[in-house]
Parts: structure tokens; C-alpha cells; sequence
């Protein structure tokens, strides 16, 4: 789907009877790597709206050619963005995100302006404790220089095959590097890094604001950049909410899990939570 932000507002308002879903990217991804998701919830009777981070290009390749477009985006301007966004929309949206973009779902329900939430292995926010080593091994190639900070960085191959594609073949990996992977913010990951040591941080969710809504928080088994104690970790801070809140673990699947061969599982897994409450 190759509309703008404003478009795609305008398409979601302009479908009265349908309810609109909100799709948030993660570092090192484009809205265009929920496409196939957008289809896939299209035909289930909602309307789509990939939301862009201030900055991103309109494709992989753009990207790519300019990687200092998103150089100091922080996670707090992101989410102000992206609730500028959806501010926007007529109809209150489910809203689903995947990694950093998963934090930023809980962050925009937290504020209350979602129906219904999926985060899908989503980067701790303040106040998760876990320090997996293979979530260490992932963030210490751009955390090991603080003059990356302020840059924005692509991920070589052997980063992407270790923090996203690790339980898919090499060639599958390959592929998807090929196709989605693009420069990112660094900063996020400071922000994560230093988060439970600065009261301060933009890393914080409101868990316990009861227009939250439903929550499902979705990990996959063999992550190494958001492994299980992490997603788990957040899923026992969001229970301090009245609304619903479930986790679900994805046997065998790892960070690529939106973009791989089986996306359409998590996407499902996504679509009937969504199903029950709006």
C-alpha cells in the first residue's frame, strides 16, 4: 500500500462501518513492511493504516540512499508522531506494532488511544529488569560507540541474521535483508539500554491507565533481540491494568517473525484477538 500518512487517515475515515487498524514498525523497517498484514486484515472487514516514523522514506531503496533521514529520532518523538497520527482518525483503532514499535503500541495505548493493542516481541520499557545475553549481543554493535546516538546505522548481514533471522535458513534470511531492512535511529536503542537508570526516559508505559484496553503480547520462542523474559516481563507489568491482558509465545519463530515465510500465523494470532473486542 504506497498512500501517505494523510491518505491512508482519509481512506480509514472515509470507511464508516469499519473499524480501523494501526500498524507501527520497528527499527530497520518501512510501513511498507506491513503489506502483506494489511491485505491480510483488509480482507477480514477492517481498514489499514501503516503509520510512517518522521523521516522515514517513501521506499527500501530511498532509504537506503539517505540513512541519516532519521538520525536523533527518539522514541518520544516517535510516539508523539505517530499520536498526532492517530488523532486523526474519526473511529477509535486497534493498534499493532512489532519490536520497537511494539513498545510504542503500549506507549499510544497507555495514553488511551487504541481499542485494542498487539505487541509482537516488543523492546522493555522502564522498569522491566531482564538483561538477556543475547539481547546484550544484539544492541552492543551500536551501543559500544556513544557518537552513535545521533546516527542512523543499517545493520550488516551478520547483525540482521543474528538479532531478526536467526531461525530461518540462510537464504530465507538473505531475502529478507534484500527486502526490508533499511537504516535506523540509534537512539532507541540508547534509550533502552539506559532506561531503568533515568526516571526520565521516554521508555515509559502507563500500564495501569484503564482505557488501555486489551492487550496481547505475542514472542517469539527464539528471539535473541526480544527474547521471552523481556516480552514476559512486560506482560506482568500490563496485568497491573483492569483490562485483558495475554501473552502468547510462537514456537520456533524469531524477530523476523512479521516478515517471513509464515507471517500469516501471526498475523492470525494478531486478527482473532483483535476479532473479540472490536
Amino acid at each position: 500500500m504506497s498512500l501517505n500518512d494523510t491518505q491512508q487517515i482519509d481512506r480509514a475515515n472515509a470507511a464508516t462501518e469499519r473499524v480501523p487498524v494501526v500498524f507501527v514498525h520497528g527499527l530497520w523497517m518501512l510501513p511498507s513492511s506491513w503489506d502483506l498484514w494489511m491485505a491480510h486484515f483488509e480482507a477480514a472487514g477492517y481498514v489499514p493504516v501503516a503509520l510512517s516514523w518522521p523521516g522515514d522514506a517513501d521506499t527500501v531503496t530511498a532509504a537506503r540512499q539517505r540513512p541519516d533521514a532519521l538520525a536523533g529520532r527518539t522514541v518520544g518523538r516517535i510516539a508523539d508522531h505517530l499520536a498526532e497520527l492517530i488523532d486523526g482518525l474519526e473511529r477509535k483503532p486497534a493498534i499493532v506494532g512489532h519490536s520497537v514499535g511494539g513498545l510504542l503500541t503500549q506507549i499510544l495505548a497507555g495514553r488511551g488511544l487504541s481499542a485494542v493493542s498487539v505487541a509482537i516481541d516488543p523492546v522493555p520499557f522502564r522498569g522491566i529488569l531482564a538483561v538477556p545475553v543475547s539481547t546484550v549481543r544484539t544492541l552492543r554493535p551500536v551501543i559500544s560507540n556513544p557518537a552513535n546516538r545521533k546516527r542512523a546505522l543499517p545493520l550488516t548481514f551478520a547483525q540482521f541474521r543474528y538479532a531478526y533471522a536467526n531461525a530461518v535458513s540462510e537464504r530465507e534470511a538473505r531475502e529478507l535483508y534484500e527486502k526490508y531492512a533499511v537504516p535506523a535511529p540509534c537512539a532507541p536503542l540508547f534509550q533502552a539500554a539506559t532506561a531503568n537508570l533515568n526516571p526520565r526516559s521516554e521508555m515509559n508505559v502507563d500500564c495501569r491507565n484503564p482505557r488501555r484496553g486489551p492487550l496481547l503480547i505475542i514472542s517469539g520462542e527464539k528471539d535473541n533481540a526480544v527474547p521471552w523474559a523481556l516480552a514476559n516481563g512486560a506482560y506482568k507489568k500490563q496485568r497491573e491494568n483492569s483490562g485483558v491482558t495475554e501473552i502468547t509465545e510462537m514456537a520456533g519463530r524469531d524477530h523476523a517473525l512479521t516478515i517471513d515465510s509464515r507471517w500469516q500465523e501471526v498475523a492470525d494470532t494478531a486478527l482473532s484477538f483483535v476479532r473479540r473486542f472490536v
